[in-house]
């Protein structure tokens, strides 16, 4: 496994390089082939954050956590992708067995009880007229959402405005 650390306003000690692999490191009993985990340290005024990225060919493991310590930033980061891989081993392995798919999970030597699968509880469809950014910008914060779908009257293809963390906004398009 060859884990990526860097840091933001953080100096990066051994004590901490080696909690950080010994951590992240127990996540490869779930794989076959080796992992690359990505993972950024960021110290901000009182608050210590880690996040944990693991590209996983098209697809991401991905898990943020802000606490007052960076040691238990990078546990409890480790813990949520830990509860995210067992959570959809079964999937994976279930519809990997239909098609053959490299990214197949171990078995688990403590495997956690089935949850049932999420479902579709509601249908929304809604008219989508062309607007520039700012205006998709505009509606969604008059219906008071996160995100807002929209036809971008530029490019004429479907995007998505969402509110940030830090109170600014970001843009999905798809690529060409």
């Amino acid at each position: 496994m060859q884990i990526t650390v860097s840091g933001r306003n953080v100096e990066l000690t051994d004590a901490l390089r080696d909690h950080i692999e010994e951590k992240v490191g127990k996540l490869q009993r779930y794989f076959d082939f080796p992992l690359r985990p990505q993972v950024v340290l960021t110290v901000q005024k009182d608050t210590q954050r880690v996040e944990i990225t693991i590209p996983l060919g098209g697809r991401m493991l991905r898990a943020e956590t802000n606490t007052g310590s960076m040691y238990a930033s990078v546990d409890q980061s480790v813990d949520k992708i830990d509860r995210q891989i067992r959570k959809y081993k079964t999937r994976i392995n279930r519809k990997a067995r239909q098609v053959e798919d490299p990214l197949v999970f171990q078995q688990n030597p403590d495997p956690a009880p089935e949850e049932e699968e999420p479902r579709v509880v509601r249908t929304k469809r809604f008219t989508m007229k062309p607007m520039d950014v700012e205006e998709a910008i505009l509606e969604m914060n008059m219906l008071d959402h996160d995100f807002f779908m929209f036809t971008n009257s530029e490019t004429e293809q479907v995007n998505v405005v969402y509110r940030r963390r830090d109170g600014n906004y970001g843009l999905i398009e798809p690529e060409a």
